[in-house]
């Protein structure tokens, strides 16, 4: 009966999320050279919102954002060369350090970002 009852309160607390909320910058080694781009999460439950920010693609809104533990995914639009194009990106957070995939709709693209937690 002990074991019922440890159990029951076990899964009674949500899982927790990693510390995702704040501001993120990161780079990304492109065709070009180093790319950079700064997130700023906002979390609500498993909700992901905010916006993100790049020299080369201006700013960003987060859309259909989920966090799961330490999981998180994500999408944003784009503006490239006259062009929108949605990007989806996942990613694993580990403390202040977070490595995120970012992946075109269709496919074309891929990248590999890594970002470190700066407030």
């Amino acid at each position: 009966m002990k074991r019922l009852v440890l159990l029951a309160a076990v899964m009674a607390f949500p899982a927790l999320s990693a510390d995702i909320a704040g501001t993120w910058k990161a780079t990304a080694e492109g065709p070009n050279g180093t790319l950079e781009r700064t997130f700023v999460f906002k979390v609500d439950g498993d909700k992901l919102t905010g916006e993100t920010t790049s020299p080369v693609m201006g700013k960003s809104v987060i859309q259909e954002g989920k966090v799961e533990g330490d999981q998180l995914s994500f999408s944003i639009v784009v503006n490239f060369q006259g062009t929108e194009m949605k990007v989806n990106y996942k990613g694993k957070v580990a403390g202040d350090q977070m490595t995120l995939t970012a992946e075109s709709a269709d496919g074309n693209f891929r990248l590999e970002w890594r970002a470190r937690k700066v407030s």
